[in-house]
């Protein structure tokens, strides 16, 4: 490695809010790992193998990992860097950027503020909208101390809200609408706890007044953010949500969802603008077609429509059948890849519009 840069940490910006440090290819950076979930055990995973990454650290919450190799929690050859369920640990092994991407009740904003204060970059799976005026205040002041930057893709990725279709209006010269169909099924994912909070329930005993106003949060952060990188402010966002039932009992992995019981969700979350619909993100998540109603569900992907003066129709689908193996790179892939631009990123929150191409080092 002698023809690499060294381990540094970021320093705080230039008075023109410039990073100190230029990444090239051979900048080197050294990462720490926060939570092995299902989502996180892939990042890690990607972080060992990647050839500009150094692992330096895994936090965890189980006890049941503590003090276990890296390696063996991903599936890996053994690594040297033992899991730890100690922050300290994370903080004295100094890395350039933490993947933090706890579950949602795991997340902890002075966790996050302390890291940054360090001088640690953040890479973060919490979704923009856990950052309320307050929070965000906070923790830009971290930012300011340690000379950091923080990124959240969500946990749903802003690839499809926020990348993708910046990337497709550019063909535009007048949008009417945007809408992105989301659907996914889940009757394979390798998250049992998930699905049985999801699935198989009374749906006349569905409260769904939470989830509405947390996916109106959580997208609608994103179309915010999108409205505002065309140049077409959101005069409001609105949501609304409803469940499907299954016609017959199906099995979903060891247990079994019952006729009668719920079986699909789909939610629209709504930005308007002139007070017409203008963007719209609408997420259906389904163990089986066979549903009561009988709703429209498509294979596992997403369903673009581009209403302008150059329309587009675009069906996006997940090449493979084994959709429990890949899907958790379609979250944590975009972490991983984000290291660079991040660490390298003027000091603060940072959104997709502030940030450049995150490409994966192919070499």
């Amino acid at each position: 490695m002698s023809d690499q840069q060294p381990h540094r940490k970021p320093r705080p910006a230039n008075p023109d809010g410039r990073s100190e440090r230029l990444a090239t290819h051979n900048t080197r950076y050294r990462v720490a790992q926060w939570a092995t979930g299902n989502v996180g055990t892939r990042a890690l995973r990607c972080v060992i193998e990647h050839p500009q990454y150094d692992l330096v650290g895994v936090h965890v919450h189980s006890d049941a990992k503590v003090g276990r190799d890296a390696g063996e929690l991903c599936g890996t050859g053994p690594t040297g860097v033992r899991a730890t369920g100690n922050t300290e640990d994370i903080l004295a092994a100094e890395p350039d950027c933490v993947l933090y991407m706890p579950a949602p009740e795991g997340v902890r904003i002075d966790e996050i503020r302390r890291l940054l204060e360090s001088g640690a970059n953040i890479v973060t799976t919490v979704t923009a909208s856990e950052f309320t005026p307050d929070v965000r205040q906070r923790v830009e002041a971290a930012c300011r101390r340690g000379g950091t930057s923080l990124y959240a893709t969500g946990s749903s990725p802003g690839w499809i809200t926020e990348v993708f279709p910046l990337a497709v209006t550019a063909l535009q010269r007048r949008l009417d609408r945007l809408t992105i169909e989301e659907f996914a099924d889940m009757s394979t994912r390798d998250s049992p706890e998930m699905l049985a909070r999801m699935f198989g329930g009374d749906p006349a005993a569905m409260d769904l007044t939470h989830m509405i106003g947390r996916l109106e949060d959580d997208f609608g952060t994103s179309l915010c953010q999108l409205a505002d990188g065309l140049s077409a402010p959101l005069d409001d966002i609105t949501a609304t949500g409803s469940v499907a039932v299954a016609a017959k009992t199906v099995r979903v992995g060891a247990a079994a969802v019952e006729a009668g019981t719920v079986a699909a969700w789909r939610f629209e979350v709504t930005g308007l603008r002139d007070g017409r619909p203008f963007l719209v993100i609408r997420p259906t998540w389904y163990v089986t077609r066979n549903l009561e109603p009988a709703w429209e569900v498509r294979d596992t992907g997403w369903h673009v429509l581009v209403e302008g003066d150059a329309p587009l129709d675009i069906d996006i689908r997940v090449a493979g059948e084994n959709y429990s193996t890949v899907s958790p790179g379609y979250t944590a892939h975009i972490v991983v890849n984000a290291v660079p631009v991040v660490c390298e990123a003027p000091p603060g929150i940072r959104t997709t519009l502030d940030l450049p191409r995150m490409a994966p080092d192919l070499g």
